[in-house]
């Protein structure tokens, strides 16, 4: 009767945490990831594109990205796309290839990353929360349309409340991942 409901606010609770798993990507650690670089954009051919669709971008090792672009003739056009990006790195241009090094991370840099991390997972709760408010009124309303038990509506709301209880539980565990891997690596 109200399984419609019930999909779709899972559905919309596994969105919110695929939001927090983009978001995580953005969030440095002690090592390289192209995710790092992702957001940036480059004035390329009289617009703007996104750096990936000018280049690509390799992990050499754990502490470098490379980026090579496709045309070379883009390469300071890509350098003062990154400058521009406030990465907190400094790119070096070799002719052919832009190397970003990672600096390491000071302790204080890393308690400021956690504290985005930290940021993120509450944004992504409270989007949580309000799924289950939304739900819970759809299914209150369609319950009063279609002349369903109180009971059916009350477990199908109580059982919003479980997949909450559980996304939230997930959203938790991928900060605890996410803030280890900040603070040790």
């Amino acid at each position: 009767m109200l399984d419609t409901e019930l999909n779709d606010a899972k559905a919309k609770l596994e969105k919110s945490l695929g939001q927090l798993v983009h978001d995580f990507k953005a969030i440095r650690t002690g090592r390289a990831t192209t995710a790092i670089v992702d957001h940036v954009q480059i004035e390329a051919y009289g617009s703007i594109m996104p750096l990936s669709q000018v280049a690509s971008v390799t992990v050499p090792e754990a502490s470098c990205l490379l980026i090579k672009p496709w045309d070379k003739s883009m390469l300071k056009h890509i350098e003062r796309g990154l400058t521009e990006a406030n990465l907190g790195m400094t790119p070096q241009s070799d002719g052919s290839v832009i190397r970003l090094n990672l600096p390491p991370l000071s302790t204080e840099r890393r308690k400021q990353l956690v504290g985005q991390a930290k940021e993120a997972t509450e944004k992504a709760k409270v989007a949580m929360r309000n799924v289950r408010r939304d739900s819970i009124k759809a299914i209150e309303t369609k319950g009063k349309a279609d002349k369903l038990p109180e009971d059916v509506v009350k477990k199908s709301s109580e059982k919003i409340g479980d997949f909450l209880k559980d996304f939230e539980g997930k959203a938790e565990k991928m900060f605890k991942e996410k803030s280890d891997d900040i603070m040790n690596f």
